[in-house]
């Protein structure tokens, strides 16, 4: 995971600019007429000063009282948690704008929540039970860009209070700030030492707060009935608008997300900075467990989350080590490596980490062989080039250079077997043939692939699998396009057989084919409908979405919209997509078992009267002529407004559009 390490440059500017305003807010409060010009003395009074100097001097004098007022805010009416609030709303606003931080607002807001914690009384009185999100919030908001801001936190000693609220001292919305803030602080060079000093107890309760904060959630909130429900942070979630339970959920499970990531994050702060960390976060085996699945949900499609905090501890050979050693972290690592997810060269390049570790390599490679021989023909993904040739590198790893007594097991011992003879012996058969002989290969392919089809027409679907597999062994490794359709119609034949893990296993072949990687519709539907049937709802969530992007796109190719055809998505695509939100929903390992999606999700073919031509006229996933692909099966119902749809959430096409 690559921090966006906050950058200290401009720092001594911004400092010099602090100070300078410091000096003239001193000489300001020794203007006899300073308290007959500023109004009175409330914050929303004083940010409106036209004057500056009278500004800076009221704002200055404001935040010295306001730490040590009751609860009606003294004599200018104002209650803190209104104060506190206005504060907030500035710092929303204009998180870069340096005046209120250097006139006390940060220590102002650390002050107020030492008060907060200290003082039960005091936090019961009025309304100040908002007062600690609220400061906490100011702290995070201020500190998001700026070292300098973050260096004005740590001096007013924001670290023990905002630790305190990770810790749960208050309530998980006041730890969602707190673990924010901390955040923001531990990623600057500059302020980093201060959170590092208590590295220890930061591990311990990001680690705590990440792995717990979702049940926390929905027991402490969702699960209540809205009478139930703490007025407060109801007010808070909705900003005192109301809308009823079902928005008051949405802020929950957006929050909740939030907070999951964003203690990562403070977990991935400390990792990148201080290998030491590394021991006190691998710890946990059943954290480590689930760090990869811990996904932020569709909320936070742009946190990498748990897969980024992971490639950071394998960087590190107790990272390493702790990993190899955890078989529910490998195969959860795999199954991000084979799915359409955002980060999944992140999953790939944890493994690949983990298998260029002598020591590792032989736990590593009986773990994940079999699931990364699916992906040697890779060429980019993301950022990342030639990843296949790096995988099958890592795979065929000379013995005599790996350091073990173990044994690969024979699941293993075959993936790395095909591989060897895929990306080696059979590439060096072919690249020695001569050009004729490559021709005629080529041909007999194309002829097995036929049969294959007719077969699966039909209904012959053993006969049909040889025949694709026949095909593949014949048709030569450059005509990626050809292997990538008999792949994806062996999928096809797999899932007709009920057989998922060699339907995903095929799918991801075909999509690690396609130019660019993850783009064959079909495929993506067949590796969805796999994972279907595995019980894997969010790897088919991911790929139904990929789908949907893929179909929408096609659909609106030129020659298609000539003769007024509707981008309309097929329903059964939009019904598994809305099924598998429901269960992959961030509440929804607390509240359900099981999350298959029905058996008669199945989608036939891209459209009734839209099946491939031999010369490919039309499909967007066709740039070979000579391309045939076989039918799911006949009819597909097309989504239209006379029929009763299920509702796909604005989250799940926000990624959408993201991803494609």
């Amino acid at each position: 995971m690559e921090l966006n390490t906050r950058s200290s440059k401009g720092k001594a500017k911004t400092m010099a600019k602090i100070l300078e305003e410091e000096e003239e807010e001193e000489e300001a409060e020794d203007d006899d007429d300073f308290f007959s010009s500023s109004g009175c003395g409330c914050f929303l009074c004083a940010i409106k000063e036209p004057d500056a100097r009278l500004r800076r001097a009221s704002l200055s004098a404001f935040f010295r009282e306001l730490p040590y007022c009751e609860d009606d805010g003294g004599s200018n009416g104002q209650s803190c948690a209104a104060a506190v609030g206005a504060v907030w709303r500035a710092a929303m606003s204009a998180p870069d704008d340096p005046e209120l931080p250097s006139l006390g607002a940060i220590r102002c807001m650390s002050l107020l929540l030492a008060r907060a914690l200290a003082d039960a009384a005091w936090l019961r009185r009025g309304d100040n039970v908002y007062v600690p999100y609220y400061a906490a919030h100011v702290i995070g908001s201020y500190t998001i860009r700026s070292s300098a801001h973050a260096e004005l936190a740590v001096a007013a000693g924001a670290v023990r209070p905002l630790l305190a609220l990770l810790g749960g001292a208050m309530t998980w919305v006041e730890q969602r700030a707190a673990a924010r803030a901390l955040g923001h602080l531990a990623s600057y060079e500059s302020t980093f030492p201060a959170v590092a000093r208590h590295a220890a107890e930061a591990v311990q309760l990001a680690v705590r707060s990440a792995s717990t904060c979702i049940r926390d959630v929905y027991a402490n909130f969702v699960a209540l009935a809205p009478s139930r429900r703490p007025k407060y942070q109801r007010d808070l979630m909705t900003c005192g608008l109301g809308g009823g339970a079902d928005a008051e959920d949405r802020k929950a499970e957006e929050w909740a997300s939030q907070l999951q990531c964003w203690s990562l994050y403070l977990l991935s702060c400390l990792a990148s900075r201080d290998l030491s960390s590394h021991a006190m976060i691998c710890q946990d085996s059943l954290f480590l467990n689930e760090l990869s699945r811990m996904w932020g949900g569709l909320a936070n499609g742009d946190s990498p989350a748990g897969v980024g905090l992971l490639r950071l501890l394998c960087r590190s050979p107790v990272g390493r080590a702790a990993i190899a050693a955890c078989r529910d972290a490998l195969s959860s690592l795999c199954d991000l490596a084979r799915s359409s997810d955002d980060w999944q060269y992140m999953a790939v390049d944890c493994l690949l980490l983990l298998l260029d570790d002598r020591a590792a390599w032989h736990a590593v490679a009986d773990a994940t062989a079999p699931w990364l021989s699916d992906l040697v023909d890779l060429r980019h993904l993301g950022p990342r080039r030639r990843l296949g040739d790096a995988i099958a590198t890592a795979l065929l790893l000379d013995d005599v250079h790996v350091v073990s007594d173990r044994k690969l097991g024979g699941e293993a011992k075959r993936a790395i077997a095909s591989v060897r003879e895929l990306k080696g012996e059979r590439k060096e058969r072919e690249e020695a043939m001569p050009r004729d002989e490559l021709l005629k290969r080529e041909i007999l392919a194309k002829e097995k692939k036929r049969q294959g089809n007719d077969s699966f027409l039909q209904g012959d679907v053993d006969k049909a699998t040889d025949h694709y597999s026949e095909a593949l062994e014949l048709c030569p490794l450059s005509r990626r396009r050809e292997r990538l359709v008999l792949h994806s119609n062996r999928a096809q034949c797999r899932l007709a057989r009920r057989e998922a893990d060699a339907a995903v296993s095929d799918a991801t072949r075909a999509l690690a084919l396609a130019r660019p990687a993850n783009a064959h519709a079909r495929s993506l539907w067949r590796r969805a409908q796999a994972y279907d049937m595995k019980g894997m709802a969010r790897e088919s969530l991911l790929d139904c979405l990929a789908f949907a992007g893929a179909w929408l796109d096609g659909r609106r190719h030129p020659r298609r919209a000539a003769r007024g055809a509707n981008p309309k998505l097929p329903y059964c695509v939009a019904r598994m997509i809305s099924k598998q939100m429901s269960v992959t929903g961030l509440f929804a390992g607390v509240t359900m078992k099981d999350n298959k999606v029905g058996s008669d999700d199945c989608m036939p073919w891209c459209s009734e009267n839209d099946r491939d031509n031999e010369d490919g006229e039309d499909d967007p996933d066709d740039d070979d002529e000579s391309e045939e692909e076989i039918a799911d099966n006949a009819g597909l119902k097309m989504c239209t407004s006379g029929r009763e749809l299920p509702i796909i959430t604005g989250d799940a096409w926000t990624r959408l559009s993201r991803r494609t």
